[in-house]
């Protein structure tokens, strides 16, 4: 199992998309790459993947390749920081079926994914965010999520297991949105930062100050509004979002705090972008059993790998790595 697992792990790397690929690429390796996996019975065809594929315990295969990507992360801040997200796999979506939504943990940093939990759709994803954050370690780390998991039980979870979160909040908790609009922000001194890139200018200004005695999330020790201003060809867009976190003002300060939310959208543009553009995730074909849960683990874990070798551009990652049989076997071995 093992073995089979390996082979497909570096099929990816090479920029397989889906059995047939996968089973090609075992074909094209040969028999003494295949032994170096741990592959002793010989060649692998598309048949073999897909009926293991489609069986596998995909809750258990998540949880152990997050385990090894763990011991892996990378400190943003001098805090172990990971983002919470999900995501759906359109293309899975088959007659009578609806498309798995994954909620994923991404380590801040080194882009490594920790773990990914699958419900049938978005509106499950609280809960399973809930039962992925339960799987991970989370003494000492500090959680970031959007604003759809800014709920009392969620900050308890975290709080409870020794780590701290930074919740997003919105206008869609109108209540407690107004009542953080209305803190007297214009006499707090700001933290302000500017970042250019991608043909435009990104200005974050963030207040803090310590939380309200009617804040009930649990362990709330801040609250803090982040306001984005974001100049592109001449066009000004500002956006102004306020955050709870459980982290005091001396483990987080401004820029601090400002670092991990911006580090949260790692999640989106290192995960879930690769996945949709260069791996192309929603049109794939692949929909029977947990097949499509266990090829997402499998882009997490090429992305993980790459990603801790250094590599930012991982579709010029996969060419690299498909144009030689022994760089993905070389990658996995010694990471």
């Amino acid at each position: 199992m093992g073995a089979l697992i390996a082979v497909a792990v570096c099929a990816v790397v090479s920029g397989a998309r889906g059995f047939t690929a996968i089973g090609e690429w075992a074909r094209d390796a040969g028999s003494a790459a295949l032994e170096r996996l741990g592959l002793e019975r010989g060649g692998v065809d598309e048949s073999t993947l897909r009926r293991l594929f489609a069986r596998l315990d995909a809750d258990r295969l998540d949880a152990v390749l997050g385990v090894w990507a763990l011991a892996r992360t990378a400190r943003v801040a001098g805090r172990r920081v990971i983002a919470i997200d999900g995501k759906t796999v359109r293309g899975a979506r088959g007659d009578g079926s609806t498309a798995p939504h994954l909620v994923a943990a991404l380590a801040h940093g080194s882009g490594t994914v920790l773990g990914q939990i699958a419900v049938s759709e978005k509106s499950n994803e609280i809960p399973a965010a809930r039962h992925l954050l339960h799987l991970l370690d989370l003494d000492g780390v500090v959680v970031t999520m959007d604003a759809l998991h800014t709920q009392h039980d969620t900050a308890s979870l975290v709080t409870g297991a020794g780590g701290d979160y930074v919740l997003t909040v919105k206008a869609n908790q109108k209540s407690l949105y107004a009542q953080l609009k209305a803190l007297p922000w214009a006499s707090i001194p700001a933290v302000t930062r500017t970042d250019r890139g991608h043909g435009r200018r990104t200005t974050r200004t963030v207040k803090v100050v310590d939380e309200p005695a009617w804040v009930e999330f649990s362990g709330a020790r801040q609250v803090a509004q982040l306001r984005r201003t974001v100049t592109r060809k001449g066009r000004r867009t500002v956006e102004i979002v306020y955050l709870i976190t459980s982290a005091d003002a001396r483990t987080a300060p401004p820029a601090v705090l400002a670092t991990w939310v911006q580090s949260h959208w790692e999640i989106e543009n290192r995960l879930h972008w690769v996945r949709d553009v260069t791996f192309d995730e929603d049109r794939s074909q692949v929909r029977t059993g947990n097949a499509p849960r266990v090829m997402a683990g499998l882009r997490n874990t090429a992305i993980t790998l790459l990603r801790l070798h250094g590599h930012d551009n991982i579709a010029a990652a996969l060419r690299h790595h498909a144009r030689d049989t022994d760089r993905p076997i070389n990658l996995l071995l010694t990471a």
